[in-house]
C-alpha cells in the first residue's frame, strides 16, 4: 500500500501531507529529460478550494467530465481514462466514492485511489495539493474548470509510477490494465513498417493487400456489439490533417461508432473520435460544413454532429484505417468483475494467475530457436470441457529510463524483453518434453513482441495443454504473470522444471555425498505427508557440523527419481531436526524445517537453505503410498574456510607423521639389517676357523 504521512500545518488547517510525494521536484521530475523541465521554478501547488470557489469530483454535465491534457505527455493515460467514465462500476473500485469532499465537514484534504499492479489492486494514497501554473492546473484537468476528478487521479498514478515525468510516453493499453485489472488488445492498422514489411506489401497482389484490409475490418466487426462498454483508442506518429507531433505518437479515444446509410442508400461507418488536446485536428470529408454530411439525410446530420464535444470530430472507416497506424480494444468487464470477450462477447468468468521467472543460467531459455528453449518455466492448463480460452503473459516492467521517453519504440525495447507464449496439447501420462517442442504449438502468440503483456486467444477442446513464456534472448531476466480466462471451467499448475545437478553454485567449498534407496510396495513406499504411512518412507540422517558463519545457503539437496519420463511419479522430500537424545532413523514428530514439495511429476526435485549446527533426516516420498520407484539422494554441504584450513593443517600433520615414523621404520630396518650382517661375519668366521683347526 502506498499511503501518506499525515502531518498538522499551521497555514494548512490540520489537512493532510503526503510526506511520501511532497509538492517539490522530487515529484515533477526524474531526469529533467522531458519537455516540463522547463516548468522548474514555475510550479506551485494548491488545494481545489484554492483554485476555483466551489470545487466538485464530477461535474453534472457528463460531456464535461472528460479529460483534457495539459503540459504533460500523458495522452495514452487520458484515452484509458475514458473507459471509467463508460462503466461506472470500474469508476468506484479505481475511485471509491463517498469520500469526504472539500464541502464536508470530514474533509482532510487526502484521496485514496487503488490501481491493479502484478495480480493485486494497490491503495495508493494522496494529498489534494495540486500542480499550478499562475494559479491554474498545468497538467490534466477536466473539460469543466470547476471538477477534479482527473487532476486527483493523474498526481494518484504519477505517485504510483514515481513522478510525473514517468508519465510522459506510454501504452494505452498498459494503462486500461492498471485501472481495470482486466486486459487489452492492440490491433495494427498501419500499413507502414520495416523495410521487409515494405518488400513484402509491394510483392502482395492488389488482392491479397484487400484481404488485408479486409481482416483489419474484420476485427472491428468483433467488438462491434460490444462498442457501449469496452474501451477503444487510436495512435498514430503523426496527426491526421498533417498536424505532427515530431518523433512521438499520440493517442487519442473513439467515443463512438456509428452505422449510417446515405441518400443513395450506401452504408457508412463513422467514428467519432476525441483528441485530448480538446481541439479538432482533422480536416477530411466529416468536419464541420465537410461534403460527407450532405450525403446523409439533413436531420440524420444534424443530430449526429450535435454528439461532438470540444476535441471531437468524425470520420469514416476507410479513413480511420489509413490515418491511424493501430487500435487497442480493452476487454469490457461486467459488474461481476468478469471480462467478456471482445471475440465472442461471452462471459469469461473463470480466472488463474500464477506468477514466474525467468533467471539467468537456470530458467531463461530463450525463443524455440534455442537449444535451451525446453529449460523455460512451463505451465499446465487444464480444461475440464470445450470452452474460449484467454492466456495473457505480462512481465513486469524494468524501472524505466526517461532520456529516450519520446523514442518510444527504443524506449520500450529497453522496458521490456521481447516475450511470447506458445501452447501444446498433451496427454499428461505419456508426457514427453522433448517429443512434445519437436511439434508444432496448437496455439501461439506468434512473433516475440517487446511489450508488457501478449494475449492468446483459443477454442480448446477438454484436455491437458503445455504452456512455455519465453523470452527471444536465452539469459535475459524478468519476472512474469500468467492469467488464463476462460468460459468454462479449467484449471493452472506449475510444471516445476527438472534441477541441475548439486551443487548449484561454485561459492565456496562443498561437500558432496550420494544416498541411493528405493520405495518399495507395502514396505517403504509411504507417500506423503497426508497420509499416516509417511513415517514407512526411507530416511537419510546427516549432520551439519558448523555454524553457518558464511552468507548464503550451506545445504543443498536433490532427489532424482530413477524413472522415464513417460513413467514418472510425483515426487518430494522433507528435511527434519533431530532431538537431542532421539534416534536418527524414525521421523520426529515436529514439523519439518524444510521440505521441498507440492510434490512434481518430474526426474529431478531439489531445495536449497541454510540450516543451523545439528543433526538431521531427509525423507523422500512419493505422493500416493505404494508407488515402487528407485531413487538417489545428492546431499551438499558448504564447508567454512576455517574449516577447510583446519582440515589441511590437520592432513598436513599427519602427513609429518606417517613420514617422521616412516623414517622410525626405515631406521629399524636398516639397524636390524646391519645386525643380521654382523652376525652373518662373526658366523662365516666361526665357521673359516673351525674348518682351518680341522685342516690341521
Amino acid at each position: 500500500m502506498r499511503a501518506g504521512k499525515r502531518t498538522e500545518c499551521g497555514d494548512g488547517g490540520g489537512l493532510f501531507e503526503d510526506l511520501d510525494f511532497p509538492p517539490d521536484d522530487s515529484s515533477l521530475f526524474s531526469d529533467s529529460s522531458t519537455p516540463i523541465s522547463r516548468l522548474q521554478g514555475h510550479i506551485i501547488w494548491l488545494r481545489p478550494q484554492e483554485i476555483c470557489q466551489s470545487p466538485v469530483v464530477f461535474p453534472d454535465n457528463i460531456h464535461l467530465s472528460h479529460a483534457k491534457q495539459g503540459l504533460l505527455g500523458d495522452c495514452w493515460f487520458l484515452c484509458a481514462c475514458s473507459v471509467l467514465l463508460k462503466n461506472r462500476h470500474l469508476l468506484d473500485k479505481v475511485f471509491p466514492p463517498h469520500q469526504p469532499l472539500w464541502s464536508d465537514s470530514k474533509y482532510r484534504g487526502s484521496f485514496h485511489f487503488h490501481f491493479w499492479e502484478k495480480g493485486h489492486w494497490t491503495e495508493v494514497t494522496i494529498d489534494d495539493r495540486l500542480p499550478c501554473v499562475d494559479s491554474a492546473l498545468c497538467f490534466s484537468r477536466c473539460h469543466a474548470p470547476s471538477a477534479f476528478w482527473v487532476a486527483l487521479l493523474e498526481k494518484a498514478y504519477a505517485k504510483h509510477h514515481g513522478s510525473y515525468e514517468h508519465l510522459w510516453a506510454g501504452q494505452v493499453s498498459e494503462a486500461l490494465v492498471d485501472l481495470t485489472g482486466g486486459l487489452a488488445e492492440c490491433w495494427s492498422l498501419s500499413h507502414f513498417g520495416s523495410e521487409e514489411e515494405e518488400e513484402e506489401q509491394q510483392q502482395r497482389t492488389p488482392e491479397e493487400n484487400h484481404n488485408r484490409a479486409t481482416r483489419k475490418r474484420l476485427k472491428l466487426d468483433f467488438i462491434y456489439t460490444l462498442r457501449a462498454t469496452c474501451a477503444l483508442s487510436c495512435s498514430t506518429q503523426s496527426i491526421p490533417g498533417g498536424d505532427s507531433v515530431l518523433g512521438q505518437h499520440h493517442a487519442m479515444a473513439v467515443m463512438e461508432w456509428l452505422d449510417v446509410k446515405t441518400l443513395a442508400g450506401s452504408p457508412v461507418r463513422l467514428f467519432r473520435v476525441r483528441n485530448p488536446w480538446g481541439r479538432c485536428c482533422w480536416g477530411g470529408a466529416w468536419t464541420e460544413g465537410g461534403a460527407g454530411w450532405r450525403s446523409l439525410d439533413s436531420a440524420d446530420a444534424l443530430d449526429i454532429q450535435a454528439k461532438a464535444a470540444q476535441g471531437d470530430f468524425w470520420l469514416e472507416e476507410s479513413e480511420f484505417l489509413s490515418q491511424f497506424d493501430d487500435v487497442t480494444v480493452g476487454y469490457p468487464i461486467n459488474e461481476e468483475g468478469h471480462l467478456q470477450s471482445i471475440y465472442t462477447g461471452n462471459p469469461l468468468p473463470h480466472r488463474h494467475h500464477l506468477a514466474g521467472r525467468w533467471v539467468k543460467g537456470l530458467s531463461s531459455g530463450g525463443s524455440r530457436n534455442s537449444s535451451s528453449y525446453g529449460t523455460n518455466p512451463k505451465f499446465w492448463l487444464k480444461m475440464c470441457e470445450n470452452g474460449e480460452v484467454v492466456v495473457s503473459l505480462l512481465q513486469h516492467r524494468k524501472p524505466r529510463q526517461l532520456s529516450d521517453a519520446a523514442l518510444e519504440d527504443d524506449a520500450r525495447r529497453r522496458r521490456y524483453q521481447a516475450i511470447a507464449l506458445h501452447m501444446w496439447k498433451v496427454e499428461k501420462k505419456r508426457f514427453n518434453l522433448s517429443r512434445t517442442l519437436n511439434k508444432p504449438p496448437c496455439a501461439s502468440t506468434h512473433c516475440h513482441a517487446h511489450q508488457r503483456e501478449v494475449v492468446l486467444h483459443e477454442r480448446l477442446e477438454p484436455g491437458h495443454y503445455l504452456m512455455i513464456p519465453s523470452t527471444y534472448q536465452p539469459g535475459a531476466e524478468a519476472r512474469f504473470l500468467i492469467r488464463v480466462f476462460s468460459s468454462s471451467t479449467s484449471s493452472v499448475s506449475a510444471l516445476k522444471s527438472p534441477a541441475p545437478l548439486l551443487p548449484l553454485t561454485t561459492d565456496g567449498e562443498w561437500e558432496t555425498n550420494h544416498f541411493r534407496g528405493s520405495w518399495v510396495e507395502g514396505r517403504s513406499a509411504g507417500g506423503s505427508r497426508n497420509f499416516p504411512s509417511h513415517a514407512q518412507n526411507p530416511c537419510f540422517p546427516f549432520t551439519v557440523c558448523d555454524e553457518p558463519i558464511l552468507p548464503g545457503l550451506n545445504v543443498k539437496v536433490n532427489l532424482h527419481q530413477s524413472r522415464t519420463e513417460t513413467d514418472l511419479l510425483p515426487i518430494g522430500f522433507h528435511v527434519y531436526k533431530i532431538p537431542a537424545g532421539k534416534q536418527s532413523h524414525s521421523i520426529p514428530s515436529e514439523d519439518p524445517v524444510a521440505s521441498c514439495v507440492p510434490h512434481c511429476y518430474t526426474q529431478d526435485v531439489s531445495l536449497s537453505c541454510t540450516l543451523p549446527l545439528g543433526a538431521y533426516l531427509i525423507v523422500p516420498s512419493t505422493y500416493q503410498p505404494n508407488c515402487a520407484a528407485d531413487f538417489t539422494i545428492s546431499l551438499a554441504r558448504r564447508i567454512h574456510r576455517r574449516v577447510v584450513k583446519s582440515q589441511e593443517k590437520l592432513g598436513r600433520a599427519i602427513q609429518e607423521m606417517t613420514n617422521k615414523a616412516h623414517d622410525q621404520k626405515m631406521a629399524a630396518v636398516n639397524n636390524a639389517l646391519i645386525m643380521c650382517v654382523c652376525v652373518c661375519v662373526c658366523f662365516f668366521g666361526l665357521q673359516v676357523s673351525h674348518i682351518s683347526m680341522m685342516q690341521s
